[in-house]
């Protein structure tokens, strides 16, 4: 690691919702500078005008943040290296500009998109791999005024120079060596004077005092044009450690048809964040030992770039749901109700607004399914039971159940006892159904089995004396006098 301070950075595009690819890269990135007493920086790339957006950057913001994941300078925090957003930062590039091209190091390029367009297809025709031949590196005078004079604005291209091998050691994948012949003079600012990523990321970074750039392997082709630009301006080289992609279960690129791809989404269906992050810091990393499950300072503490994986990382919903289940299970059963409410809203289960006494039931009707869910969407799935008074048999298993000659006086005997509680709670239904056992001197399965299908409709379930407890006395009843009636009891 550099003995200078550490400085990792996060700069997003705000041009759409918060991918799952961004958050983990944020991840790496943050565990990296805490482990390391170190500072992260948010930046954000807004140059992409026409797609750049408000709204995706108070997203991107929202969910780091929901993530835990805090920025110690940049938008909204700021620090002594600001303008944190590119588009506040022109007339730097601009300076840094007119430099390269005072140097000899950069020119003006009056080509056109079709001209571009076409002497790649020449190439690609020749089969040759597509690069700028550098027609105006060398223009005289009097042919840029004749360009000028047909109304054609610059672009600013770099002078990329031949017969180099660029070389850096990569933090994750090794040793990684570029042939600059095969790179061409490439744009570096663009014709209205809004910057290129390649180019804007360097001046950003150098000035930052970035000391690592901790990204996804998409932009390791981006390294050499990178470090030749940071060569040209006279920096420092940061470190750099390309993480692996994140592919879908068929080893393809993830997409949307795997599922949910914005962390927003995971936050609206009611992952938690800690489950999330769990997840992600799984995706490309493993620890030294078989640990599952994570706190953030665990993390913190483990966490390293040589343990980060150089092989694409496998985005699995199904070992989401496992490690976020682990932090269901121990949530306050409040905040996953909390979670779950819009669900059971869009449901029909609940209507708005809910009272103080509806909101206590329903905490209680949660955490009676808690061990089961592994977000708190899925709550839904779990609670007819206790909103639907008419019962219907899941099986042909479940009506057989009921069909045994000790269900009239199994019935009889818990309708009795049941109509005779004052205080309906879980312990009483329980001293109620094993005094039914012992009057009836039948087993438990006798009595426990029939009674819940006639509530419920299923032979398997939630405790019932939980469930009883949970309906109260009146719906219990209720129920109870509508199943014998539909099997004729």
């Amino acid at each position: 690691m550099s003995k200078r301070e550490l400085r990792v950075r996060f700069a997003p595009s705000p041009t759409g919702p918060f991918h799952i690819g961004g958050a983990r890269s944020a991840l790496f990135n943050w565990l990296l500078a805490k482990k390391h007493g170190g500072k992260m920086i948010l930046r954000i790339e807004d140059t992409d005008l026409e797609r750049s957006s408000k709204e995706s950057e108070e997203n991107i913001k929202e969910a780091l943040r929901w993530l835990g994941i805090q920025w110690d300078e940049g938008v909204d925090v700021g620090g002594p290296y600001g303008p944190y957003r590119q588009t506040e930062r022109l007339d730097i590039y601009r300076q840094y500009t007119d430099k390269l091209i005072a140097e000899g190091k950069a020119y003006l390029c009056y080509c056109t998109d079709e001209e571009l367009e076409a002497e790649r297809q020449a190439q690609l025709a020749r089969g040759e791999t597509p690069r700028y031949s550098g027609r105006c590196a060398a223009l005289t005078e009097e042919e840029r005024r004749r360009l000028v004079a047909e109304g054609r604005k610059p672009a600013v291209r770099f002078r990329v120079p031949e017969n180099r091998q660029i070389v850096f050691k990569d933090l994750v994948r090794g040793v990684v060596t570029f042939d600059s012949n095969g790179i061409g003079d490439f744009v570096i600012l663009k014709s209205d004077g809004i910057p290129v990523y390649n180019y804007a990321v360097v001046i950003d970074d150098a000035l930052m005092r970035i000391t690592h750039v901790i990204r996804a392997e998409e932009h390791l082709s981006n390294t050499p044009r990178q470090i030749l630009l940071y060569e040209a301006l006279g920096f420092e080289l940061p470190e750099f450690g390309h993480i692996s992609l994140i592919l879908g279960k068929d080893r393809t690129k993830m997409s949307k048809r795997h599922g949910a791809t914005s962390v927003e989404q995971y936050r609206q269906l009611g992952y938690l964040p800690e489950g999330l992050v769990n997840f992600l810091a799984l995706l490309g990393w493993s620890p030294a030992n078989e640990q599952e499950f994570f706190t953030i300072d665990e993390l913190v503490r483990e966490f390293s770039m040589d343990r980060v994986a150089k092989n694409p990382a496998v985005f699995d919903l199904d070992k989401l749901n496992y490690i976020n289940a682990h932090y269901i299970r121990r949530a306050d059963p409040a905040l996953v109700t909390e979670l779950a409410l819009p669900h059971l809203q869009a449901a029909g289960y609940v209507q708005e607004p809910v009272t103080p006494e509806q909101r206590t039931w329903l905490v209680q009707v949660v955490a009676a399914v808690q061990d089961y869910i592994s977000y708190a969407a899925q709550v839904v799935d779990h609670v007819d039971i206790f909103f639907k008074d008419e019962v219907e048999f899941e099986s042909d298993e479940a009506r057989q159940v009921l069909a045994d000659p000790d269900i009239p006086r199994v019935m009889a005997a818990f309708k009795s006892k049941l109509d005779a509680l004052q205080v309906v709670d879980a312990p009483a239904v329980q001293a109620v159904l094993k005094g039914i056992t012992k009057e009836l001197k039948v087993g438990g399965k006798k009595v426990y089995m029939p009674i819940r299908v006639a509530l419920t409709g299923r032979t398997h379930g939630l405790d019932l004396d939980k469930f009883i407890a949970l309906i109260g006395k009146e719906r219990t009843l209720v129920r109870l006098q509508q199943t014998l009636a539909k099997i004729g009891l």
